[in-house]
């Protein structure tokens, strides 16, 4: 069994970025595992480390006196890099944008209501200013390669559908070609075509 640098780490360690990234990766690997292998390796973290991650996540998600969903991401990923305010139809929220060492084209991206604690969504999204994919063929929605933002603006009209677990989604869409599609996101990034 592989070791990584956390195997040494008690458990009442700081739950820090890499920790986080280890949560985000967990999810993936139902999809994905061979990237998701690749991405751990680059950590320096452990099958186990990603398990025992996990693990602390969703207990800090579930305790009964825990912190609220912005603050728990506050104290895990720190200050947010930007912190802006977005219109979406007739509510206003307030966007908070971190940095993951592992997606550097990439920010997770929390959307809540201006001082809330409750979190309205949580998801990876393309960094401003980044270039992103161009999107026209199946070829071109490769994993990993974009977002849910990104797929819905390139095949118009996207239709949403409900994930198979909370941190994934779905969109129906049709190629240029005719070809119906349905892309499957964890995190907010793309997994699969099914």
């Amino acid at each position: 069994m592989d070791k990584g640098p956390f195997d040494s780490v008690p458990s009442a360690a700081p739950f820090g970025p890499l920790h986080f990234q280890l949560v985000l990766l967990r999810r993936m690997a139902d999809f994905q595992p061979g990237l998701v292998e690749e991405a751990r390796r680059e950590l320096g973290a452990s099958i186990a480390d990603m398990r025992e991650a996990n693990r602390r996540w969703q207990a800090m998600a579930r305790a009964p006196r825990g912190r609220g969903a912005v603050s728990r991401y506050r104290s895990v990923l720190g200050e947010p890099e930007s912190r802006t305010r977005r219109r979406i139809g007739d509510l206003e929220c307030e966007v908070l944008l971190w940095r993951l060492p592992l997606w550097p084209d990439l920010r997770f991206e929390v959307l809540t209501a201006p001082g809330a604690r409750t979190v309205w969504n949580e998801w990876l999204v393309r960094a401003p200013g980044a270039p992103g994919p161009e999107l026209r063929t199946a070829a071109d929605l490769r994993p990993w390669s974009c977002t849910v933002d990104e797929v819905a603006r390139a095949f118009p009209p996207a239709r949403p559908q409900e994930g198979s677990a909370p941190t994934r989604w779905r969109l129906a869409f049709t190629l240029p070609d005719g070809q119906a599609c349905v892309a499957e996101f964890t995190w907010g990034l793309l997994q699969r075509l099914l």
